[in-house]
């Protein structure tokens, strides 16, 4: 019998921690020789009747040679993994490779049978899926292409974790046994059963953490003051709805606050969902083994002193995170601010937050706890410009994120019912790729708006472990902006874009009505418009004695009007104007808006600069005694872009007057009656249609640039959602020879890693996907030039090649149009004589292209991304104002027309001063060829075409170089699991 020795060493790289379908973990990994009494107490608490299911007969106990035969695999032919909690047994997979007559055989065999065995306490929490998942990326890497299953037709849910796996798979029924064969190969719904999957578990792992019926505060100290004993009179003052405990063990008394006292976890009687962990970082192990051995959902680790401190720290977080998994718990934190749902059921403040937000339908997630507080105190606050009504369904900080991350967050908003827009602060993304295609779905459901932090510091803050990226971070934005993320740049546009986007519906166009009491508010609007890309209409100015029936007027008109999108109303108050003219104002406007719900509304409201004090103190518009603050202004002030605001004017109140605690959908934004497009669907969020009209409410912006900036971005986000519906196809090409390239890649690839190919080899390698280089010859003397000359025919083009000067016609390395021999001596003796020896220039002769415009197109696989695809216009001027677009890979052929016109030199491509247009079609066909050829051919790890002439028929690339690697791991196509800690 082989040992594990006898083969392979043990595949560490299979261990893994997976999120189950109740939102609680599991590890999982292989089985070894060291796991048979585990694998005995196991097998002792599965029923009688799942024994039956596994070996199709009564089976009480394992015998010595099964528990040998279970515990000792060569990982190759042979190979066992188990799920654990706690580090016992809850699950098991194996497989056995076979022949085709389905007897025991080695590679090159390439099938394997496969079975599983669930503790029934542990079933249809999703672990045999789970486990299915883990077993074919293991089956896979073996060589193993098939799976074969053997089931009793009785086994109904063993039958379903097969058939709703996603594979394609063959099913027959001989001798009262249901065999099922399937294909280990992903599939388009294999990986969209899995990703569901992955959202369910993930969003119900996060709600576990938001929404539990009691908890309990660790390190409630005994004297006032301190981060437990403030986040235990944080979550009693706000009114928790569930069960809350004080645990201290310095605790004498059975109560603290009024709250039950203990002096351990496992002194409480009942069950607790939710720990929050407030001792020092040195005693946190020992709370995390009596809350796992409580049977704790998940932990808020408020404890400081772990990755943010150094690499002892660091190892220390680690250490937690491992410790927590292993009794199936989830962590937010360490070092975090906490957790807040202000939902009527369950009213958790389990933060340092002293007061709880008011409730909305804005979901907040920030890694950083000032910034968390500055977003907090900017969505309480009433004035300032904007309206502070709109609240706060779910809030999140996260500190060093070691474990839940935006990622997870972001699957639970997916399908929350209350929470409509989704504001991120992110100082640092852990798996782009992931999280961009959390964010296109997300997007596609409801807004997401993103602020990153950190953007030119060149490396995470040190509490956060994520991969290394090699992409700037222009690119970063655009990939994001690509998936529908609303990128901003401060805390300040943040909340202003998700407050518009809370209460108003999304505009249908770009086009805006401008209206106000001011002439020259109403031109700074109008040329704030113009710089964001919008298509102002004349301001209206209605004069400073315009009352509120002018303006109630005018909105109306403005909103009936077809030719508008949008209308913004500018207003100045008059100097000893009263509360009172403001609240008709207010008044005014939210009838005018409601009897048209359709348009966005946005109010610029500005105070006269030095009178701001005399006129609050007039108007009696200063904060009222007691009104609540979320955090000083000390420490809100510590946040970018946080300034200003100090001041609610009486008319930002009056207009985001209303009920705080009912909750207010956005709006539909279709016109009533308006006609759509075919196809095109209504840009609205799921529970619009349910919205009164009588709650909508408008936001007020203290400067023109700032309202405008947040309508822009509500322009361009309701435009790719209307482009969302359809993304286009990846289309696909007859000419090309994949199994060619394949084998080209492989061949070379056996010289060794790293590759980059020669010029020969790299114009075979692109005309296997159809994209010809135009042919150059080598140059080395005089005479060799003109002999190439001769062979590809005058006129021709005399370039360097050398590394220094290569695609820098600036430099004067390029000698065009060269129609014979003696213009070409004489080109190659002005280079030699410039820039150096011929053995150093490199020179190569090549046949003139058409006239066009220079392009480059370039790939690049980043190992956070991904694939990226990246174009331009070739020359210094583009390269020195990064005017480069784009891509994730595979590109679709709408992507492919967006790249072209979305950098800003795009007009030269289309016809600029009187210019002919150029085949952007064939430059579209380009591209979709070399995402194909990356994306068929992961170990293509970069292609650079450079320069690319469009002309006005057809395109000619001039210069392509290729380089190769083995291709990296792809996490996103493998099994469910969460982070490597």
């Amino acid at each position: 019998m082989q040992t594990s020795s006898d083969r392979h060493e043990y595949p560490a790289h299979w261990e893994a921690d997976v999120v189950l379908r109740d939102g609680g973990t599991a590890r999982i990994r292989p089985i070894t020789v060291d796991d048979a009494d585990r694998l005995v107490s196991f097998y002792e608490q599965v029923s009688a009747e799942s024994k039956y299911y596994r070996f199709f007969a009564p089976y009480p106990r394992l015998s010595a040679k099964d528990v040998h035969r279970f515990t000792h695999h060569d990982f190759v032919d042979r190979v066992g993994l188990a799920a654990t909690v706690g580090g016992e047994f809850i699950a098991t997979v194996r497989y056995d490779r076979i022949n085709a007559d389905g007897l025991p055989a080695s590679a090159p065999a390439d099938e394997a049978e496969v079975a599983f065995l669930v503790q029934d306490a542990h079933q249809g929490r999703g672990v045999a899926s789970a486990l299915l998942e883990h077993i074919a990326a293991v089956a896979r890497e073996r060589g193993i292409r098939r799976f074969a299953a053997e089931v009793l037709p009785a086994n109904t849910k063993m039958i379903k974790v097969f058939t709703d796996a996603g594979y394609q798979q063959k099913r027959h029924f001989e001798d009262g046994v249901v065999r099922l064969e399937f294909d280990l190969e992903p599939t388009d719904r294999s990986l969209a059963v899995q990703r569901a999957r992955e959202q369910r578990a993930e969003a119900r792992s996060v709600q576990r953490l938001l929404a539990p019926g009691s908890v309990a505060v660790i390190g409630a100290g005994r004297s006032p003051g301190g981060v437990g004993r403030s986040v235990l009179a944080n979550l009693r003052d706000a009114g928790f709805t569930g069960r809350l405990y004080a645990v201290n063990k310095a605790l004498q008394d059975k109560e603290l606050d009024g709250v039950p006292a203990y002096r351990s976890i496992r002194d409480i009687d009942e069950p607790v969902d939710l720990a929050v962990v407030a001792v020092p970082a040195p005693h946190v192990p020992e709370v995390v083994a009596e809350c796992g051995e409580h049977g704790v959902q998940g932990l808020v680790v408020v404890s400081a002193g772990y990755a943010e401190s150094g690499p002892e720290g660091r190892e220390r977080q680690r250490e937690l995170v491992r410790q927590a998994r292993t009794y199936g718990m989830r962590i937010i934190g360490p070092n975090a601010f906490g957790v807040i749902n202000t939902s009527p059921g369950v009213r958790l403040n389990a933060s340092l937050a002293p007061q709880m937000p008011r409730p909305g339908r804005i979901g907040l997630f920030a890694q950083s706890g000032a910034i968390g507080i500055a977003l907090l105190s900017r969505l309480h606050r009433r004035g300032g410009g904007v309206t502070g009504v709109t609240g706060v369904s779910t809030f999140v900080s996260s500190g060093n994120r070691a474990d839940v991350s935006g990622n997870d967050v972001l699957q639970y908003w997916y399908d929350d019912p209350d929470t409509d827009v989704a504001l991120m602060y992110l100082e640092s993304i852990g798996n782009p790729r992931k999280f961009t295609r959390l964010a296109r779905r997300t997007a596609a459901a409801k807004p997401l708006v993103v602020v990153q932090g950190a953007r030119h510091g060149g490396a995470a803050p040190q509490g956060h472990a994520v991969r290394a990226t090699r992409l700037p971070h222009a690119t970063v934005s655009a990939l994001l902006r690509q998936a529908g993320v609303i990128r901003v740049d401060t805390i300040t546009e943040l909340v202003d874009a998700g407050l518009l986007l809370a209460r108003q519906p999304l505009p249908l166009g770009p086009r805006v009505a401008i209206l106000g009491n001011s002439e020259s508010l109403g031109l700074l609007t109008y040329d704030a418009c113009l710089a964001e890309g919008l298509r102002p209409l004349p301001p209206l100015d209605l004069t400073t004695g315009a009352s509120a029936e002018d303006f109630h007027r005018a909105l109306s008109e403005a909103l009936a009007d077809d030719g508008c999108d949008a209308v913004v109303v500018t207003a100045i108050p008059a100097v000893g104007e009263t509360s009172a003219a403001d609240e008709a104002l207010a008044e005014a406007l939210r009838s005018s808006a409601a009897a048209a719900p359709a348009k966005p509304v946005l109010v610029v409201h500005v105070e006269l600069g030095g009178l701001a004090e005399a006129l609050s103190a007039a108007a009696s518009t200063a904060p009222q005694a007691g009104s609540a603050q979320v955090a000083s202004p000390q420490v809100g002030s510590t946040a970018p872009g946080a300034t200003g605001d100090a001041h609610p004017s009486p008319l930002s109140a009056s207009l985001e007057r209303g009920d705080p605690h009912r909750p207010a959908e956005r709006l539909p934004t279709e016109r009533a009656g308006a006609a759509r497009q075919p196809g095109e669907e209504a840009v609205q969020s799921p529970a619009a249609r349910a919205t009164p009209p009588d709650s909508r409410l408008i936001p007020a912006y203290p400067a023109a640039e700032r309202a405008v900036r947040a309508l822009a971005q509500a322009v361009k986000y309701a435009q790719w959602r209307r482009e969302a519906g359809d993304p286009g196809k990846v289309p696909e090409c007859e000419d090309i020879d994949e199994r060619g390239a394949a084998e080209q890649i492989d061949g070379l690839l056996a010289r060794g890693e790293g590759l980059t190919l020669g010029a020969e080899e790299t114009c075979v390698l692109l005309g296997r996907y159809g994209i010809d280089v135009r042919r150059a010859l080598p140059a080395p003397t005089p005479d060799d030039a003109v002999a190439a000359a001769r062979t590809l025919g005058y006129p021709v083009a005399l370039k360097t090649t050398a590394p220094h000067l290569r695609h820098r016609a600036d430099l004067g390395g390029v000698r065009l149009d060269l129609a014979d021999e003696e213009q070409l001596r004489r080109a190659y003796a002005e280079l030699t004589e410039l820039f150096g020896k011929p053995e150093e220039l490199r020179p190569v002769v090549q046949g003139m292209a058409p006239r066009g415009v220079d392009t480059v197109v370039r790939t690049v696989i980043d190992p956070a991304a991904g694939a990226v695809l990246s174009f331009g216009l070739a020359g210094a001027a583009s390269e020195l104002l990064g005017d480069t677009a784009h891509r994730l890979i595979p590109v679709t052929d709408r992507d492919a027309t967006s790249l072209v016109r979305s950098i800003r030199t795009a007009p030269l491509l289309f016809g600029w001063r009187g210019s002919a247009p150029v085949d952007t079609a064939a430059l579209e066909e380009l591209m979709l060829r070399v995402s194909r050829l990356v994306d068929d051919h992961p170990e293509v790890v970069a292609v650079s075409l450079e320069p690319v002439v469009v002309a006005p028929r057809g395109l000619s690339v001039l210069g392509a170089t290729v380089r190769l690697a083995r291709a990296p791991a792809r996490d996103d196509l493998g099994p469910r699991t969460l982070p490597v800690v």
